[in-house]
């Protein structure tokens, strides 16, 4: 059997990926990613380019909302090398928008939530990665989960929320997204499965699989982070 993909038009030749390897590009795409973002957002706090995502803060939440769209609706079309570029695109545009919380919090806040996002997050992909149980029947549920808290953060955006309501939207939301996590780990493994024979494929799936992973970590911290924030506020 040949496991080579002589694909030359597109640019991309290589043997058929194996599953620990698969796996490796993912979580090294993924920690990429979130190196890009937290190096962006550290240069844009502490230089004037700070006053340019506070002037741009809506192009740019709209922007990188566009490329995410992109890359889920476009990622069997689109090169390799282009999946790469969108995704560190992206990983660059959040950093600036996730700047603020850089100004808004101290470095020893953010360390902890950095720490703690670490801990939970590796829990649950490896819980994802080794259990025997499917957890196909809670994509449902975890996605009629963002949809509430997507609606239930905009009226609290409108409306404001006490220290009690913010803190139990925290908490849900790190609750929904530590299961984001383990369901997402899993849906690696049948990304794979699916497509092992085609190695471009199989490459542009493990950034399509570090996409959806960079996603929970970052969410993950920005609970952790606002959890600490609001505890610390009301000991205050």
């Amino acid at each position: 059997m040949n496991y080579y993909n002589n694909d030359y038009d597109r640019g991309y030749t290589e043997s058929m990926m194996s599953a620990a390897d698969y796996m490796a590009r993912t979580y090294r795409w993924m920690a990429c990613g979130l190196i890009v973002t937290f190096a962006v957002a550290f240069l844009t706090a502490t230089t004037p380019l700070l006053y340019v995502a506070s002037s741009l803060y809506l192009v740019l939440t709209i922007a990188e909302l566009a490329l995410v769209f992109f890359l889920s609706a476009r990622i069997q079309q689109m090169s390799v090398g282009t999946a790469r570029a969108v995704f560190f695109a992206y990983s660059a545009l959040n950093g600036m928008v996730l700047s603020f919380y850089f100004v808004a919090f101290s470095v020893g806040t953010l360390v902890m939530a950095f720490l703690a996002t670490a801990v939970y997050f590796g829990l649950m992909a490896f819980y994802g990665h080794t259990t025997n149980r499917d957890l196909t029947s809670w994509g449902p549920k975890l996605m009629m989960g963002l949809i509430a808290m997507i609606i239930t953060g905009l009226v609290g955006t409108l409306f404001g929320f006490g220290i009690g309501a913010s803190l139990l939207y925290s908490g849900i939301g790190l609750v929904v997204f530590m299961l984001l996590t383990a369901y997402d780990t899993q849906k690696l493994h049948q990304m794979y499965a699916y497509y092992a024979a085609d190695s471009e494929l199989a490459e542009k799936a493990s950034v399509y699989g570090a996409l959806t992973l960079y996603l929970d970590f970052i969410n993950i911290f920005l609970f952790v982070v606002r959890l600490l924030g609001l505890s610390s506020h009301s000991r205050d």
